[in-house]
């Protein structure tokens, strides 16, 4: 098995031509993930064979697809499995195809002596707990004895964690589409360094998420932030929220909340991305009573706005920070 992990270098207010992109690796190979705003998995099992070339050839096709029907240059990363194809990518530059190893003990060399947080699932907080006993690099986790690692950060996440950094790679590419996500993108005219201009932009697209999604009758669970910066690099957080909702204030309380977790300092940002993902039906999702007057009412505005907006346009009722 070999996966590709793509990820197009889309300018801003780009994100339309994903689906696109998307079907371009479909003509390789079916089983294609979305990995919104600007990427995707490809799983290359058949493809190889029937192509008669290997991943990295393929991965170069594909790139001059890209570039020729689309105008969009790719970085991609191809491995044995989704985790280690993820990795790769982070080592590949713009026009250019980085391989992982496939052989174990080369796989260990390749994850030797990177930093603990570049394992997929490996959080801030998660790091910090295995910096303060010394294990900050993948290869002195794979070295530390598995009950350690389920003492230090519990017996799943400690078993999960000692397989990836011993390079076992469970993960599959799981076939889906864009459309199970909603996704709102704030460019900025100029790299923007204000912190309340990035706020502004925050409270805008989280706003425009949730009109959406009540107008589309779904609701969400994860919200994701990404924020695009000068030298076209980009930081993307993520986070579950407590239950599925379309409410515009929890969206936007989230979003502040992914925000303030990045600490950025006088960062010059181009470019600032919401989604919202795994979307459900409203009407399957359950939500937790309240005896808060402010939160019914609040509710009970936002209905009504929606009420608004859909007899007099997008713009008959917004947020008064977004007014001017």
């Amino acid at each position: 098995m070999t996966i590709l992990c793509v990820r197009f270098q889309l300018p801003p207010a780009r994100e339309a031509a994903l689906p696109g992109l998307l079907g371009l690796l479909e003509e390789f190979t079916p089983v294609v993930e979305a990995l919104p705003p600007d990427g995707a998995l490809a799983d290359l099992g058949g493809a190889e064979r029937y192509f008669g070339r290997d991943a990295v050839e393929l991965a170069s096709v594909i790139r001059i697809r890209a570039l020729a029907l689309h105008g969009v240059d790719c970085v991609i990363g191809a491995g044995p499995g989704p985790m280690l194809a993820r990795m790769a990518l982070r080592d590949a530059r713009p026009g250019t195809t980085r391989a992982a190893p496939g052989d174990p003990d080369a796989v260990a060399e390749f994850l030797a002596g990177r930093p603990v947080a570049a394992l997929p699932g490996v959080g801030a907080v998660t790091a910090r707990t295995l910096g303060e006993y010394g294990l900050d690099t993948v290869d002195r986790v794979a070295a530390a004895p598995l009950s350690t690692l389920q003492r230090l950060i519990g017996a799943g996440a400690g078993r999960a964690l000692h397989e990836r950094a011993n390079g076992v790679d469970r993960g599959r590419v799981v076939p889906d589409g864009v459309s199970r996500s909603l996704a709102a993108e704030r460019p900025f005219a100029r790299d923007e360094t204000d912190p309340g201009r990035h706020r502004r932009a925050l409270l805008s697209a989280a706003w425009e998420l949730g009109v959406r999604l009540r107008a589309l009758d779904k609701v969400c669970r994860v919200l994701t932030l990404t924020v695009r910066y000068a030298d076209r690099s980009a930081t993307t957080r993520g986070r579950t929220l407590a239950e599925p909702t379309a409410h515009s204030a929890v969206l936007i309380g989230a979003a502040h909340g992914l925000y303030d977790s990045l600490g950025l300092q006088r960062a010059r940002v181009r470019a600032i991305a919401l989604r919202a993902e795994g979307l459900t039906p409203a009407d399957q999702a359950s939500h937790q009573l309240t005896f808060d007057p402010v939160d019914e009412k609040v509710r009970r505005v936002e209905e009504a706005a929606d009420r608004v907006r859909a007899r007099f346009g997008p713009r008959a009722a917004v947020p008064g920070a977004l007014a001017a």
